[in-house]
């Protein structure tokens, strides 16, 4: 795994409420920026490996329907995840 379990409390820690919670919204994107970039990575060496391109959309779009959520629930945590993420230009 690209992630160890170390590695994943950190980022719960700094981005979510706490190492341990795992459920916060702000934690989950985390979470799947960071695969985001890894598969990303991974598809610029192996172009026609289609079953992690679908994987990148399908995350994609979770993504997105947690930053929908968030954006509907609490502008200002929405405004501040996407600043420390870097998600947008």
């Amino acid at each position: 795994m690209y992630l160890t379990k170390e590695e994943k409390q950190e980022l719960f820690a700094k981005h979510g409420k706490g190492k341990n919670d795992t459920g916060s919204a702000e934690g989950q994107i985390a979470i799947f920026t960071q695969r985001i970039e890894h598969l990303s990575q991974h598809l610029k060496t192996n172009r026609k490996d289609f079953n992690t391109e679908r994987s990148l959309v399908m995350l994609v779009g979770k993504r997105r329907a947690l930053l929908d959520y968030l954006i509907k629930k609490d502008v200002l945590r929405y405004r501040a995840i996407v600043k420390e993420l870097g998600l947008r230009k």
